[in-house]
């Protein structure tokens, strides 16, 4: 299906790479992390001035929302985690137990947990209701990069960077399934919201598609020309998105894997530098893009 692009609106203000984007309690409303220390809230709706949440004091690689409890969870490049109360609009706690950054954050109110995976190699799973340390596993000696799950929270998967994907209980952390997925890091993965399908890119610059029943390659596909940094699926459940080292976003086929559409500087007006994290909002569909060159780049992205 051919779909069109169209550029909505660049936020700036962050004064360094930006690494996080997440999902506000609003459709409208999204979050962005920043190498400035700097958490920000952005409005879509574009009648609102951005609204600065919080400065950590280190630099941002992770955020996750819990809009049920009102929390945010913030992972930073010293390892630690701050827990921000946004009702009381203040931290309620600063949690250090990993000994470098937090690259990703997954939470299951379901579960009562978080999960924190971690560049010393490690995940760290957590209580939701006291932020107690519960459990934690040393995956490899390279960065945990990301970490998921599935739709009924019936397993944790990792990407790490040696390559490997690994399928955990997510209460007790036992492996379940381990397999060589890139053949250099495995940096993003994301579960399909309506096929037993498991994706995942790679430093190798390589988009992988998966039977998440069991975990054999159904498509390799070289989807750029560096690497896959972030993976976001639309609302709908139509498209994907792919975001990369090369500089473009690129826009997938949910059903068929086919490329629909890439987003760069040439076309598009699009970013100058690395994109490195991607986020689709049901607000309007608008696809959100970020990275290197501080911008934040709002897209609509439609069925013509």
């Amino acid at each position: 299906m051919p779909i069109a692009i169209q550029k909505i609106h660049a936020f700036t203000g962050h004064e360094g790479s930006v690494y996080a984007l997440e999902q506000g309690e609003q459709p409208e409303v999204f979050f962005s992390g920043s190498s400035d220390k700097m958490v920000t809230a952005w409005n879509l709706k574009l009648d609102l001035a951005p609204r600065a949440i919080v400065n950590v004091g280190s630099i941002i690689y992770s955020i996750r929302h819990i809009p049920e409890k009102k929390l945010m969870l913030i992972g930073v490049s010293g390892g630690g985690m701050h827990v921000v109360d946004l009702k009381k609009k203040q931290e309620i706690k600063f949690l250090v137990h990993h000994k470098a950054g937090i690259f990703d954050i997954a939470a299951s109110v379901n579960l009562n947990r978080v999960y924190t995976a971690s560049g010393d190699g490690s995940i760290a799973m957590w209580s939701l209701d006291d932020f107690q340390l519960e459990r934690t596993l040393t995956v490899c000696k390279e960065k945990v990069r990301a970490v998921c799950l599935n739709k009924d929270e019936s397993e944790l998967a990792l990407a790490s960077g040696d390559g490997f994907i690994r399928i955990l209980d997510p209460v007790s952390l036992e492996e379940k399934v381990a397999f060589k997925a890139h053949d250099l890091s495995a940096n993003s993965l994301m579960y399909h919201p309506t096929a037993d399908v498991l994706l995942s890119g790679g430093r190798d610059a390589h988009l992988n598609i998966w039977d998440s029943k069991t975990f054999q390659l159904l498509q390799s596909i070289p989807a750029h020309n560096y690497a896959i940094y972030s993976l976001q699926f639309s609302p709908d459940g139509k498209y994907f998105a792919t975001a990369s080292r090369d500089k473009t976003v690129k826009i997938w086929d949910a059903e068929s894997f086919q490329i629909l559409s890439r987003i760069d500087k040439e076309k598009n007006q699009g970013h100058v530098n690395s994109v490195n994290k991607i986020l689709w909002s049901a607000f309007n569909n608008y696809l959100i893009s970020t990275g290197d060159d501080r911008a934040i780049m709002v897209w609509k992205i439609e069925e013509v």
